[in-house]
């Protein structure tokens, strides 16, 4: 029934942006995973990699996912993966080359309503935000992943306990954070087990 209502659900969305965008056209890349997932983990938006394949964590920053992922005994089929934002924001550099960019705040407005719906058609326990960005979409501007990582929100968003992490490409960027990444995939995993997840 839930794998219904995601279809449905990005059908409309991708009618909506069709029409806002228009007459550019974007490629979009939904949710991935099990539509009844009790763990569901976002990050900001599809990369490179993610648009060619049509489907969420599958460039670098994925292949560190499914490192750390181990570490906490999770595989992918066991989660629902998605995106707040649904498609790569770019900029073009001075060779006319794209790379990415963070969503704008206008982007972040724009998606995060069809990002609720998704949440609640999916209905997870725990909502693993990577980075700031849905971080800050559903904990507040004010909210930083600096401070926030490695432990649970208790405020609950449509019935989930919010669990943020650092997300898998800051590794990629800044090797520093690795060990603090690990440390808080520790405490993830400790958390799960304490909730019987």
């Amino acid at each position: 029934m839930s794998a219904e209502k995601l279809s449905a659900l990005y059908r409309q969305c991708a009618a909506y942006f069709d029409a806002l965008y228009a007459p550019e056209r974007r490629i979009y890349v939904f949710g991935d995973g099990d539509p009844a997932a009790k763990i569901l983990l976002v990050g900001e938006a599809p990369g490179e990699q993610e648009t060619l394949l049509q489907k969420p964590f599958v460039g670098r920053a994925g292949k560190n996912l499914d490192e750390f992922l181990a570490l906490t005994e999770l595989t992918r089929p066991k989660l629902y993966t998605t995106n707040l934002v649904k498609f790569r924001p770019v900029k073009l550099g001075a060779k006319g080359r794209a790379s990415n960019r963070p969503p704008s705040r206008e982007e972040i407005e724009l998606w995060k309503p069809w990002f609720l719906k998704e949440l609640n058609i999916v209905s997870p326990k725990v909502i693993v935000s990577l980075g700031n960005v849905p971080l800050q979409a559903l904990a507040g501007r004010k909210t930083v992943i600096g401070q926030a990582h490695g432990r649970p929100f208790g405020e609950l968003i449509l019935g989930a306990t919010l669990f943020p992490l650092y997300h898998p490409a800051s590794v990629i960027y800044n090797p520093a954070l690795r060990e603090s990444y690990l440390e808080d995939l520790r405490a993830f995993s400790a958390f799960l087990r304490e909730n019987r997840l």
